[in-house]
């Protein structure tokens, strides 16, 4: 694997960005954590804590598909301090909430305004800046293995938290963090210029923000990937909230289910390299094929295998491994068929999907969870989406929309 060569600017940007993401990332994959004792402090079922969270995932896509063309304008850093400011003050306002209003304003709206503000919308692009397009694959898959690096540092430490402090305390604590992130955004303050994909004389007069975003809506292979994307949210959304639940209920102990989670994040750091490199040099949509269909089957043995410690590290783990690795050749496809130009809000476009997708599978788990007393039908609900997955990408093309071309010299 080639190791890039870089500019002390552009490692000081992809260091902090990448930290950025860690922090963001970590508190939000921390939530599952927070289901029971919220629900045991007010006596609330888990489709109310789970309305909540799905609310979240709505607002982050929702916000994100915003962020993403105030970033395209005006610059990534207002974006960035708004949306660590946001993060903090849900997190503290879902510290002792003993209301549902504001579990969803504290837990759901301002905390997916927050990650929307401080996530991969707006982080990636801004690190696929900062480099030359021979590296710009490589860099996407650092910023994601940072995010998932972030999940396994901070859940164990949000379980720690609880059990020292209490809910309410690991909330304060963490909105404390949460605040400090507008640190890490200060060496992100400067504008980073885009590397343009061809000769500034040579890019049509077409390769303008309206005309981008009107091809992209007539563009097939592009809304192929935003459904794609769908699943992909319904998947990790699922399991980051309710996996935690399906283990105590199981009889784990909630260390386990906090680790099994961490876990996850951990592989990730692998899983998100090697695709960040490998969609650099095969074809994007049969990786993220590959990476749909044997979410299905690792799914599938989960729930036919005796459920053990050793099973459970061993989902987490191939889990992991698959968890963001769509995020590389997902937005390698967007800057192939669009150019980076305006690439946070072509994007967040795709990763509303992806939310929708998420705010479904935290909810719809939710509300069979309070029916049925199990999980059965969400998880098996998972293994068909991953074959609708794979037959959604099969059509897509991989080229740069017509319109958009180089024009001949």
């Amino acid at each position: 694997m080639r190791f890039p060569r870089l500019s002390a600017s552009a490692w000081i940007t992809l260091g902090a960005a990448s930290l950025l993401l860690m922090f963001a990332f970590g508190f939000r994959a921390s939530f599952g954590l927070f289901v029971e004792p919220i629900a045991d402090a007010n006596q609330w079922g888990r489709d109310v804590i789970s309305l909540a969270l799905a609310i979240q995932n709505l607002a982050w896509g929702v916000i994100a598909v915003l962020a993403g063309g105030l970033a395209d304008r005006f610059g990534n850093t207002k974006v960035l301090v708004s949306g660590a400011l946001l993060y903090a003050l849900g997190l503290w306002l879902t510290a002792g909430v003993d209301s549902v209003w504001t579990l969803q304003m504290g837990a759901g709206v301002l905390v997916g305004a927050g990650i929307a503000g401080t996530g991969f919308g707006i982080v990636l692009p801004l690190m696929a800046k900062a480099v030359s397009e021979d590296d710009r694959q490589w860099v996407l898959g650092v910023g994601t293995a940072a995010g998932s690096m972030g999940q396994f540092l901070i859940v164990p430490m949000a379980q720690q938290l609880i059990d020292l402090f209490g809910w309410i305390g690991a909330l304060n604590a963490m909105s404390l963090m949460a605040m400090g992130m507008v640190i890490l955004i200060m060496p992100l303050a400067r504008r980073v210029r885009p590397e343009p994909t061809a000769p500034v004389s040579a890019v049509s007069a077409q390769d303008s923000f309206a005309a981008t975003v009107g091809l992209a809506r007539g563009h097939l292979s592009y809304w192929l990937l935003t459904l794609g994307f769908f699943v992909c949210g319904f998947h990790l959304a699922f399991i980051t909230v309710h996996f935690p639940g399906y283990l105590t209920d199981n009889g784990f102990d909630p260390d386990v289910a906090a680790w099994a989670i961490g876990l996850i994040g951990l592989c990730n750091v692998a899983g998100a390299m090697v695709s960040g490199y490998i969609s650099g040099r095969v074809s994007m949509k049969r990786l993220l094929m590959f990476i749909y269909i044997a979410r299905g089957i690792v799914t599938v043995a989960l729930l036919v295998l005796p459920l053990s410690l050793t099973s459970v590290l061993t989902f987490s783990c191939l889990t992991g491994f698959l968890w963001l690795a769509t995020v590389p050749p997902t937005t390698g496809l967007v800057a192939t068929m669009f150019g980076t130009r305006y690439m946070a809000t072509l994007y967040g476009v795709v990763f509303l999907g992806h939310q929708l997708g998420s705010f479904t599978g935290v909810w719809l788990g939710g509300w069979i969870y309070e029916r049925t007393g199990h999980y059965d039908a969400i998880w098996w609900t998972s293994v068909v989406l991953s074959l609708v997955a794979v037959a959604m990408h099969w059509p897509i093309r991989e080229h740069r929309v017509a319109n958009l071309a180089p024009t001949a010299a």
